[in-house]
């Protein structure tokens, strides 16, 4: 249904006609009646204007398309299409209302519809500052009443239309894998898999035994079964399986950073949380792996698991993976470790790379982590990374306390570094290794890890 809103064209001729009119009236009786009827000459033709413009909206069609694909922090653009069955629009407003998470440079566009033109395409500039699923439910439209169209009418006729359009969007990886391009290179030519040292330890084929042999390396069952020494024959293990496991708890629903970088706005960072940064990390570690040649598993959790995808290659899995992280968001309460490494036991098999991405910096959570860690540590490799708290250093190592409460911050700053630093000797002596990354170094911090794991085959 459309609505008609006066224009300043009708509040004008208002104020120079009523008014005098009313004024002239008034003053002499003889000239009532030709007031009264200029008044109403007017209000006749403004009323003929609303009368012959009230379906002026109602053949417009905006069509949008269904799902609209976005990065953060990198510029896109919403396309709508126009579609005129009666041409007696000359221009039109259109205007969007915009999610917080979705920035744009005005929330309304003015454009001028040629004579014969059928279908008139609008592209509309975005900038995301958010990743996640939102929803742009209607479109509001704006024309000018059509009667005494040289005049330019006298009413703003509005309406909307349901357009329903899905925005999605994604961490922006892109950016990320510009600055990783050197932990890849070998030899400064291409991108090649990690030389591997050491001996493998993937099972080949069973073969009679050979001086030289190693004791270890045979299978006594079946030299009992063949009555002569038979020898296991190992390859290396290239295909290996890893997991990114990401914390969605309440201490994931932190600020990552408070100070920009080059790459993001000021906006954007207040709305990056630590989880943010752990689903990018995620997706970059996820390329990184299958440009490898290994698997890729997925397990996000908080007080149960929310999502768990099995160890998989191949552009499919990237894509679901990539769907079932952008629509993740911090739930406020805390991670239930023991139900997580429960799972993680009853679910995964195989010898694989546990890659935690949590925070430790609550005594409580450190505590219940460590008790139930050696569930899974016996069986798989398990490495631990954490945004370095921005407090979390020595007492001595900061020039700038200047007063008492600068000597009081930093003095609880170095508490927290020392709790960090006995969990971290807690971990590693069941066989974790815990490491603190910060905000900007978080993704090199992690290929790091994962190429070093592979060179030198601890799994």
């Amino acid at each position: 249904m459309s609505k008609f809103v006066p224009r300043f064209r009708l509040l004008f001729w208002v104020g120079a006609i009523v008014l005098p009119c009313t004024c002239l009236a008034a003053y002499s009786l003889a000239l009532t009646p030709l007031a009264f009827a200029v008044i109403a000459g007017l209000m006749l033709l403004a009323a003929l204007d609303m009368i012959a413009s009230r379906h002026a909206l109602a053949s417009l069609q905006v069509q949008a398309p269904d799902i609209v694909r976005l990065s953060v922090g990198r510029k896109g653009e919403i396309s709508l299409r126009i579609r005129f069955e009666k041409r007696n629009i000359r221009q039109l407003r259109l205007g969007l209302v915009f999610p917080s998470a979705i920035h744009a440079d005005s929330n309304e566009q003015r454009i001028l519809i040629p004579p014969d033109a059928e279908i008139v395409s609008v592209c509309w500039p975005v900038q995301a500052l958010k990743q996640g699923r939102f929803i742009l439910e209607r479109c509001y439209l704006e024309t000018v009443s059509s009667l005494i169209l040289s005049l330019g009418g006298f009413w703003n006729i509005r309406a909307s239309r349901l357009i329903n359009a899905e925005i999605r969007v994604y961490p922006d990886i892109w950016s990320e894998r510009q600055h990783l391009a050197a932990l890849f290179l070998n030899k400064g030519i291409g991108v090649h898999r990690q030389r591997l040292v050491g001996k493998g330890r993937e099972f080949d084929q069973l073969r009679e035994y050979m001086p030289g042999d190693s004791y270890e390396d045979i299978h006594w069952k079946a030299t009992a079964k063949r009555r002569q020494p038979i020898t296991r024959v190992h390859q290396v293990e290239r295909t290996q399986q890893l997991y990114v496991i990401i914390d969605a708890s309440r201490l994931s629903a932190r600020p990552a950073n408070q100070t920009s970088t080059a790459a993001h706005t000021q906006a954007e960072s207040s709305l990056t949380t630590i989880l943010d940064r752990y689903i990018t990390a995620a997706m970059v570690l996820g390329m990184a792996a299958q440009r490898q040649g290994d698997l890729f598993g997925l397990l996000v959790f908080n007080d149960n698991v929310q999502v768990f995808l099995n160890a998989r290659s191949g552009k499919a899995h990237f894509g679901a993976c990539r769907d079932a992280l952008y629509t993740i968001a911090p739930k406020r309460v805390s991670p239930d470790f023991a139900e997580l490494f429960t799972f993680m036991g009853a679910r995964i098999r195989r010898r694989s790379l546990m890659l935690f991405l949590t925070s430790l910096d609550d005594p409580v959570l450190a505590e219940t982590f460590t008790r139930y860690i050696n569930i899974i540590s016996r069986r798989h490799l398990v490495l631990v990374t954490m945004l370095k708290p921005g407090l979390a250093k020595p007492l001595f190592s900061s020039p700038s306390i200047l007063s008492n409460r600068d000597l009081h911050q930093h003095l609880g700053g170095h508490f927290l570094w020392q709790t960090l630093r006995e969990t971290a000797k807690v971990l590693n002596r069941r066989g974790v290794n815990l490491a603190f990354s910060d905000n900007t170094d978080l993704c090199p911090s992690l290929i790091s890890r994962y190429l070093d794991v592979k060179q030198r085959q601890l799994l």
